[in-house]
């Protein structure tokens, strides 16, 4: 007979082998792992290794902003990716502080094509993971180029 304990356990488990399989999902889909070939084994293990912190940081970013939506998305990303967001999807300057980390989520989940037709579903990894790839180019275009740029004069220095 299955007490309650049995049962928190089992269910527990569960939760964490869900975890797993949208884990590897990522990792596989996203990542696109499986369909990468490489002449040594020691290439193949570094890109994987590459892949797994690609993946642990795409799940982080969604399991994060689904359990602590209201702090602040410098816990994450850094300034040259959340300004950058504002004048590049919005068209207006960044704000002064930082936005929440759910604030963040969204517009970055935009980048991967997230469409909110639920109106309060949360975006998943696969959009949040092509977002963050693209708020990459985005980010390093901003420290090129944005306001706090370095001139042709102060990189010779």
């Amino acid at each position: 007979m299955a007490t309650l304990a049995d049962i928190e356990r089992v269910v527990e488990s569960y939760c964490v082998r869900w975890m797993i399989e949208v884990f590897f999902r990522t990792l596989k889909s996203g990542c696109r792992v499986e369909s990468r070939r490489f002449e040594t084994l020691d290439r193949m293990l570094n890109c994987v290794v590459v892949y797994l912190i690609v993946t642990w940081r795409t799940l982080f970013v969604c399991r994060l902003a689904r359990e602590l939506p209201h702090v602040s998305c410098e816990v994450v990303f850094d300034q040259s990716e959340w300004k950058p967001i504002f004048p590049f999807q919005e068209g207006t300057p960044p704000p002064e502080a930082a936005p929440t980390l759910r604030e963040m989520v969204y517009p970055v989940s935009r980048l991967g094509g997230y469409v909110n037709r639920a109106r309060g579903g949360e975006p998943g990894p696969q959009t949040v993971w092509r977002g963050l790839k693209r708020l990459h180019d985005i980010a390093q275009c901003w420290i090129i180029f944005g306001p706090g740029a370095k001139t042709k004069e102060q990189l010779l220095v």
